[in-house]
């Protein structure tokens, strides 16, 4: 099942995120997940593992498990490479080693101090508060990844973590318009408003965190899960499945893409079989009633600003 872009380019509507996977865990993931079905890579330059994923895609090419036409890979502009758009994506290519992106996304809206291209620092001024480069305009910087479709480095490009302000914005000032704008959405976390002006106006939204981040954002940031939710549990007994195939389902019945992420092949397994059932209206009604606004994805923690105030 796919979501047509609005350049004609078909994405998966779930796919697999690789943030906080390491080493040998995810070559074995990756091969895992492929021979499960999965057809879709989010990735980023900042998750510091391109090399590594990149290693596991070229053994799936080169045994015959896959080939490159058949997935859809996206990574990740950092924050202090706005400047160098196209080494940085150039860099990920090679790390990758690949030749072109499905995907290539603005991965925060804000430009930070150069730190050496595809090094995915977070400089730090004196006072512990993240170095924010006031040289550059994100208007520079997407005319800049425009630059990558024309030279053929990617597909497609869009944003991520950008708001209603500043993706109407993004659709003024753009030649070639933002196909994606990925963002944490989850049932705590529905961002109703931001969804359906993308959708109105034809970007299609990525959920990252779709499950709330789930235990890993409750060790780093000390959230709440969404999966412990009792409706959701209540939900998950009703049509015998899991809490996350239902947390999932429900985004992917927003036409949203879904990209959870998972170290476990059974949970791999799992958050891909989501497509035999379907919530009913009256459940879909019942889960726009759990949203309190609440986001788990809190990078303030290491930048010493909340980019969000």
């Amino acid at each position: 099942m796919a979501i047509t872009l609005n350049n004609g380019f078909k994405m998966p509507i779930i796919g697999l995120g690789v943030w906080r996977m390491e080493g040998k865990e995810i070559r074995d993931l990756i091969t895992n997940s492929i021979k499960l079905g999965y057809r879709h890579f989010d990735c980023a330059a900042d998750y510091k593992n391109e090399a590594e994923v990149g290693e596991a895609l070229a053994e799936a090419f080169k045994t015959g498990l896959v080939k490159r036409e058949d997935l859809f890979i996206t990574t990740k502009l950092w924050n202090s490479d706005h400047g160098h758009v196209v080494e940085a994506c150039k860099d990920s290519l090679k790390k990758l080693q690949l030749d072109y992106l499905d995907l290539y996304l603005v991965h925060f809206p804000v430009a930070t101090r150069h730190t050496g291209v595809g090094a995915t620092g977070s400089a730090l001024d004196e006072d512990g508060v993240l170095d924010i480069d006031t040289t550059i305009s994100l208007e520079t910087t997407w005319h800049a990844m425009e630059d990558l479709v024309s030279l053929g480095l990617a597909r497609s490009i869009g944003i991520s973590n950008y708001d209603i302000f500043l993706t109407r914005d993004c659709l003024a000032y753009s030649k070639v318009k933002p196909a994606v704008n990925q963002i944490e959405t989850h049932p705590y976390f529905q961002r109703d408003s931001l969804v359906k002006f993308c959708q109105k106006h034809g970007i299609c939204v990525t959920a990252h965190t779709p499950l709330g981040g789930a235990v890993a954002n409750t060790e780093w940031f000390g959230t709440v899960s969404v999966l412990d939710d009792p409706v959701l549990k209540g939900l998950a007994e009703k049509y015998k499945k899991t809490v996350a195939q239902i947390a999932l389902r429900w985004g992917i019945q927003r036409n949203t893409v879904v990209i959870p992420k998972s170290s476990k092949v059974e949970r791999l397994k799992e958050n891909f079989e989501v497509f035999d059932f379907e919530l009913s209206k009256e459940d879909m009604v019942l889960l726009k009633e759990l949203d309190r606004n609440y986001r788990t994805n809190q990078p303030a923690k290491f930048w010493g600003i909340n980019l969000y105030a």
